[in-house]
């Protein structure tokens, strides 16, 4: 039968003093990960935001000024990621970064990398208060799924996956893998993002990847504590285990997190679950979901 082999990324804040040296960090990261089978490697939200400490000590103690700075070095973090993808021929989910739109409103935008070099994003959708309130991210575009040759994905980022009808419009689209690049300062955040991405996977008989960012950065406002533990999750029903987790990852501990999925197991899920809840969705009435565009990648 075929499987997935999967790998989500504890992955520890750094304090990087050049370019290189992150590169390089990304790159033993990936390298490791496709050493271990990975078809597909996912990276934490802002894990971007190490990039930060490379700038002067005025500018690492002002969010704004920190934004405005990694802008230079936004197009060689995408081609990085891009180019890991194709050299490795995976599927490469890049640590969510604060992108500068036209429109000069910043989002949190995820870059999702294939492996013959084509790459798409999904922006968050829903913002923290932190986000809002102390930082002036905002609402990016809209839903996206990703038709690719291990099947659908889509794409919650941390808060996102706290919202069922996000996930819901997806997994309409066709959305069989949820995946949850993550970013929290506490254990009851990272729980909640945990029973975000456990609801989303029993509401919509779907498998979700969540992977965290660990470590600490006192430099930086944005990512001075963070912690939580990567893991897959499923409907605790026929095909996965009876509590839903297939596979979790040592709290705080930067390390991978493999895990293998079953090609077919959630089409046999939602076929012949014990539950339906995928197919009785509609029995609680009549709910507009969001729009969601279909991406070939």
């Amino acid at each position: 039968m075929s499987r997935l082999r999967l790998a989500a990324a504890q992955f520890p804040v750094s304090e990087p003093a050049r370019w290189q040296v992150y590169a390089d960090q990304v790159t033993s990261w990936v390298s490791d990960a496709a050493r271990h089978g990975a078809q597909l490697l996912v990276f934490p939200e802002y894990a971007a935001m190490s990039l930060a400490a490379m700038f002067d000590d005025a500018t690492r103690a002002d969010l704004a000024a920190q934004v405005a700075a990694l802008q230079t070095l936004r197009e060689d973090y995408r081609a990085l990621h891009i180019a890991l993808a194709r050299e490795h021929g995976v599927y490469l989910l890049a640590g969510s970064f604060p992108w500068r739109r036209d429109d000069g409103r910043v989002v949190n935008r995820a870059w999702l990398c294939a492996p013959d070099g084509r790459s798409s994003y999904q922006d968050k959708q829903i913002m923290t208060r932190f986000e809002r309130e102390s930082w002036n991210v905002t609402r990016g575009d809209g839903l996206r799924v990703f038709r690719t040759a291990l099947g659908t994905l889509a794409i919650n980022i941390c808060y996102d996956c706290e919202f069922p009808l996000l996930a819901r419009a997806q997994c309409q689209a066709g959305a069989t893998l949820l995946l949850v690049p993550s970013c929290t300062d506490t254990l009851a955040g990272y729980h909640r993002v945990r029973v975000g991405a456990q609801a989303r996977a029993l509401e919509n008989q779907c498998a979700v990847l969540q992977a965290p960012l660990v470590g600490a950065a006192p430099w930086s406002a944005a990512i001075d504590v963070n912690t939580g533990a990567a893991a897959l999750y499923g409907p605790p029903d026929r095909g996965f285990p009876d509590d839903g987790v297939i596979a979790i990852g040592r709290l705080d501990a930067p390390q991978w997190l493999y895990a293998d999925l079953e090609a077919d197991v959630v089409a046999r899920v939602r076929a012949e679950g014990q539950v339906l809840n995928h197919r009785h969705w509609s029995e609680q009435g009549d709910t507009p979901l969001p729009p969601v565009e279909v991406v070939d990648l």
